[in-house]
């Protein structure tokens, strides 16, 4: 079995890993055994009660973190020359069409997000198979085609997220950093549960918030406890 390095010690002694915590007390024990030389991102992942075989008990949506994740978006906007200028001004780090599509048919996705119109996406939709695996396909129900791009390239750059369950039941996303504090980490996720909570299919039978965990960059998992959440 593999020693602990100082560090892990340190971790360990303060986190019970059989223990449930509240949102703020999780967000503390994460910040205090985080130990990166970096500022990791803290995430949650969260197993619900959903077969995500079943297409109507797919869980998908998009929320507006209060404090965002303390993460640089970039964005990328594919437009007609109309709209070019309100997606600059709004903030999108990239904006154009056919070089822009030309360069990601030849593999380019240095890029977070992408977003575009309704007018364009028959161009856009043939790039399915390089930005579909990536995550990058643009999707009317995250926001991310409209009309209104320089109002999207704004909330994405304020910390809108997509977030989507998993194969195996589980919605995986980042919540913020661990320079965040504990209060905004507990909004920040506080937000993404009510979201998720507001779409619980129909057809989803027993519990639908089966477990909540939060985490950051090479740290284990602290357990919330449920029962001190709001809204579930």
């Amino acid at each position: 079995m593999a020693k602990l390095t100082k560090k892990q010690k340190e971790a360990a002694a303060k986190h019970d890993l059989k223990k449930e915590y509240s949102l703020t007390d999780a967000a503390n024990v994460v910040k205090d055994i985080s130990f990166t030389k970096f500022d990791s991102s803290v995430d949650i992942d969260i197993r619900l009660g959903v077969d995500p075989r079943k297409a109507d008990q797919m869980v998908r949506g998009v929320a507006a973190l209060p404090h965002g994740t303390g993460k640089t978006v970039r964005v990328l906007v594919l437009c007609t020359p109309d709209k070019e200028q309100e997606a600059r001004e709004a903030g999108a780090d990239h904006v154009g069409l056919d070089d822009y599509i030309t360069k990601i048919e030849k593999g380019w996705t240095d890029i977070d997000v992408i977003i575009t119109m309704p007018t364009v996406m028959a161009k856009v939709g043939k790039l399915g198979r390089v930005l579909g695996p990536r995550g990058l396909m643009p999707n009317p129900k995250s926001g991310t085609v409209t009309l209104e791009v320089g109002k999207a390239v704004k909330e994405v750059k304020a910390g809108k997220i997509d977030f989507k369950v998993d194969k195996t039941g589980i919605i995986h996303t980042s919540i913020g950093k661990v320079s965040f504090s504990a209060d905004q980490l507990r909004e920040n996720a506080q937000e993404i549960i009510n979201v998720i909570a507001k779409l619980k299919p129909a057809s989803a039978k027993g519990t639908y918030f089966k477990s909540i965990h939060l985490s950051s960059t090479m740290s284990s998992g602290v357990t919330v406890d449920k029962g001190t959440i709001n809204g579930i």
